[in-house]
């Protein structure tokens, strides 16, 4: 019975491990993209649509939208 238990134990710790991985890797993976998406330029050079290039950064940043 006690190596039931224990193997029931390593399930739970892999199981855990596996999520706070995914998590991790989830959260990267998206800030990467927002970055990635908000800061490059496209093949022409120029900042994608709705964006403008800002001289003080270098990057692209998202327009305001007009009140």
């Amino acid at each position: 019975m006690k190596e039931a238990a224990g193997e029931a134990n390593m399930t739970v710790i892999t199981i855990v491990l596996i999520g706070v991985v995914l998590l991790i890797g989830t959260v990267v993976v998206t800030r990467l993209m927002n970055r990635v998406s908000t800061t490059s330029q496209n093949e022409t050079g120029a900042c994608a649509s709705g964006y403008h290039f800002d001289e003080t950064t270098a990057t692209c940043v998202q327009d305001t939208p007009a009140s």
